[in-house]
């Protein structure tokens, strides 16, 4: 009787396993592609050719009521010490980050330029690798020559409008120095996706609300 249980028991298991598995691949595809259509996760956008190979790459999207122009402004003035990043304030500054998002335009935090820093942190800063007013703002972070943090990374916020309405493109690539990598970009990569998702929220509300 024991011996004919052994195969039921094993198929259970097995078909748990593939179910858990599936359920993984499905967040996982969600988190990395939130809100984007086929489309976008598919194009090339501004910002990839500076990482051509990425091992990782995240396409999140939102529709905007509103004008790239009108969109732009709240792009433009983000950051650490600056805009803010619109997102779960309390929660990132509990890691130390000092973040105070802004609820309106601020006319000195609007002249950008290409190799001008982008801080997440007082003491932690991406650089602006490219700047289209109304249509795409690129950032950048370097694994330093002690490979901390073990990655290149992009950050590109991509603009397209069709009359009143903005669609919003945010995209992250990640290119790791090692295998073992992808055990901390993984994680980081879903709670990027948290906090991403305010994010493109906190943007929408705000300029459909200006």
């Amino acid at each position: 009787m024991i011996d004919a249980m052994r195969p039921m028991r094993l198929r259970r298991s097995v078909g748990l396993a593939a179910v858990v598995g599936l359920g993984a691949a499905i967040g996982r595809r969600r988190h990395l592609h939130w809100n984007a259509t086929p489309e976008e996760i598919a194009a090339i956008l501004p910002g990839d050719e500076l990482l051509v190979h990425a091992n990782l790459t995240a396409t999140r999207a939102i529709t905007i009521r509103g004008s790239p122009a009108d969109v732009w402004p709240w792009i433009a003035q983000m950051g650490q010490g600056r805009g803010g990043l619109y997102s779960y304030d309390w929660l990132e500054n509990l890691a130390g980050l000092d973040i105070r998002s802004a609820d309106h335009i601020v006319d000195q935090w609007q002249v950008i330029r290409v190799g001008d820093p982008f801080h997440l942190h007082p003491d932690v800063a991406l650089e602006i690798m490219l700047v289209e007013p109304g249509r795409a703002l690129v950032v950048q972070g370097r694994a330093s020559v002690d490979r901390h943090p073990p990655y290149d990374y992009t950050w590109a916020f991509v603009l397209s409008g069709l009359g009143d309405v903005t669609r919003l493109v945010v995209r992250e690539r990640y290119a790791y120095s090692a295998w073992w990598v992808r055990l901390l970009v993984e994680p980081i990569a879903a709670v990027s996706f948290v906090m991403s998702e305010k994010m493109l929220r906190g943007i929408r509300d705000r300029v459909e609300h200006a």
